[in-house]
Formats: C-alpha cells, structure tokens, sequence
C-alpha cells in the first residue's frame, strides 16, 4: 500500500520528531530526539517521492524545482504544525526533508534561558543575535523573543524570513512578515523598505551577507530593536564574523557601529538528553557592558570570553560553563559535552579540577 503524506505528517507529530526524510531507495525517515528511525514500510521509488512531493509542493514551487534543482517553502498543515519545507533532486530523484514548526511558542523558561533576558526585549534599539548551527533552534528562540514583545508591547514588529516559520498573530503589536522570494526578493531590499514601514521591532532571519549586515546595524543604530542569527558558535567568533564580513577599510568602522549598538549574544547548541527523552539547549550569553563594548571597539575580541565568564551578575555565562553545569546534572552525555563545548581541553582539566 503506497505511502500517504498525510499520515507520515500526523506520525512524525504523533512521535515528537523534528524532522522527516523523504529519498528514493529507503523507507520514509524520521528525526527523533537527534537520532535517525527509518519507518517500518518498503524502500521508496522515484514515482513515491514524486507523488510525495506533489503533495505538498504548489506548481509554481514545482517549477522552480525543475529549473534551479531546489526549492524551499513553509506549509500549515492543519491546525496542528507548519512545516519548513526542502525539496531537491539528487542523482535525478526527488528528495524531501522537512523540519516541523511546533504552533505553541515555547516560554524563554521552557528554552532554558534565564529571566533577565525578557528584560532586553524592552529595550527601544540596538542588536540582539541568536547564533549557533543550523538546526541548534535559533527560530524557536527568536520566535519566543517575538511573542513576548507581541503580548507585553505596543510596537509594529516586522519580521523577514526565508521561509515564515512560525506564524505571530496581532496582539498588542501590529506583525508584518515577509518572506523572501514570496513578498520581497531579498533581505538586503526587505530590510531597506522595512524602515519605511514604521517598524519598531525587526527580526532579520539570516544576516547572510554584507548588504543584509550593513543594513541590519544601521536599523538598531537608527533607533530601532533588531534581532538577527548567524550560524556561529559563541560571542567572540559572532562579532569577528561579522566584522570580517566588511572590507578591511570599513572594519574599524564597523567595530564603531556594532560596540554602540549590540545589546547581547545569544549563542546555543541543542544536544539529546541523557536523564529522559528530548533535546535541550546549551546557552552562552554575552550581554553588552561598557567593558564589552570597549573590546569590541578596540579589536580585542579575544577577551570577551573572559568578561563573559566574570559577568555572571549581568546575566552572562560561556558555553562551556553551561555544558559542565549540565552534564554534573547529568542531563546530558560525556560526549556531548566535549563535542559541543568550545575548549575540550579546558572542559576536561575543568572536570579533573573539580573532581579533587
């Protein structure tokens, strides 16, 4: 009996699966808690995958896979999730992977981040970046970030996504999104148009370029809350990316922009749990201090990381300090932790230290 997408969607919402995979030549395949669980069905063919595919994917979407190779979009699929959507050929087949938007947002306390940070979303300007890997669930936090503002603040909030991921209802704020390619071609031209949209608040999806960057820091400087993501792990290496992105004769100029402007570095990793089933993330939190700002200014981002681990009392804290207090708590494996820390020799010599 042929496979239906209907019921591999309820299934991977039924499971509590992040992600479903969809390829010619093994079963439907679902993401569960990180690992891997091939569906108990035949082997799929060519005209399953096709079927498949057909089945969620718009024929505009259909045409844009036939000419570039690829196309990627956003579904609801009833009341019960959305869908982050990528089809693609691969040794001339058709492929799927799709990654499930829950609907509910989850509270900062769910995501595990501290209290303190609800107080930065009040903030009337600057920058807040939520970095880490893809798939470390940087959109399930910005999309928290959002939604508190939604409930707690009058504000126009204009987000630019490539695709919608989560969908923000008007509450108290008025929320515009965009999507590229949909509403606007690009990110770089989104955000141009979006200060003349009376925005408040702006959510970047992907700060993916120089353009995109430059027109993202002039937005918070300009009087306006910002939030971005960059697919990099911790402050220090945040902050040198996006300086390094600028041409040599703009970087001291850049430092300038940014010391002014950052209100905090969000950066997680997600890992499995040990002590039951689910993933949780791992935080370094970087909140911008005179201190701060000065390294940023002076090129000194090499010793961020040090401010970050005396700046408890602001909220702050490094990735690998929040691994060890997990992993003590044995939420989370021995290989985990050394595989998502930043300093594997300083996290082991940490472990040796406290052992004594």
């Amino acid at each position: 009996m042929a496979v239906e997408m209907n019921d591999l969607l309820h299934l991977i919402l039924d499971e509590g699966g992040s992600d479903l995979h969809v390829s010619v030549g093994v079963p439907p395949t679902i993401r569960i808690n990180g690992g891997m669980v091939n569906l108990d069905t035949d082997p799929l063919n060519a005209e399953d995958t096709e079927r498949l595919m057909k089945s969620v994917t718009s024929e505009n979407n259909q045409q844009k896979l036939r000419s570039e190779g690829g196309v990627d979009f956003g579904f609801a699929f009833g009341d019960r999730a959305r869908f982050r959507v990528s089809v693609f050929k691969q040794k001339g087949n058709v492929s799927i992977v799709m990654r499930v938007i829950p609907n509910e947002k989850l509270t900062l306390e769910k995501i595990g981040l501290p209290v303190m940070i609800k107080d930065l979303l009040f903030r009337p300007r600057g920058l807040i970046l939520v970095t880490g890997p893809t798939g470390s669930g940087k959109s399930t936090t910005l999309a928290s970030m959002v939604n508190i503002i939604n409930r707690e603040r009058d504000a126009h909030i204009i987000t630019v996504e490539d695709p919608i991921e989560f969908y923000h209802e008007h509450m108290r704020s008025v929320v515009t999104q965009r999507e590229i390619g949909v509403d606007v071609p690009s990110f770089a031209e989104a955000l141009r148009r979006a200060l003349r949209q009376d925005p408040d608040v702006i959510l970047v999806g992907e700060m993916r370029d120089l353009e995109t960057i430059q027109a993202a820091v002039t937005a918070a400087e300009t009087g306006h809350l910002v939030f971005g993501t960059l697919h990099t792990t911790g402050a220090a290496e945040t902050i040198d990316r996006i300086v390094d992105a600028f041409p040599t004769t703009q970087q001291e100029q850049i430092r300038t922009q940014l010391a002014a402007s950052i209100i905090a570095v969000v950066s997680q990793v997600l890992m499995p749990r040990c002590d039951k089933p689910g993933r949780i993330a791992g935080f370094e939190i970087m909140v911008s201090t005179p201190s701060i700002k000065a390294l940023i200014r002076d090129g000194k981002t090499y010793r961020i990381t040090s401010d970050i681990q005396t700046g408890a009392k602001f909220g702050m804290n490094t990735l690998d300090a929040h691994l060890i207090a997990l992993y003590s708590k044995e939420v989370i494996s021995y290989g985990e932790l050394i595989t998502k820390c930043k300093d594997p020799q300083g996290v082991i010599q940490s472990l040796q230290g406290s052992s004594k």
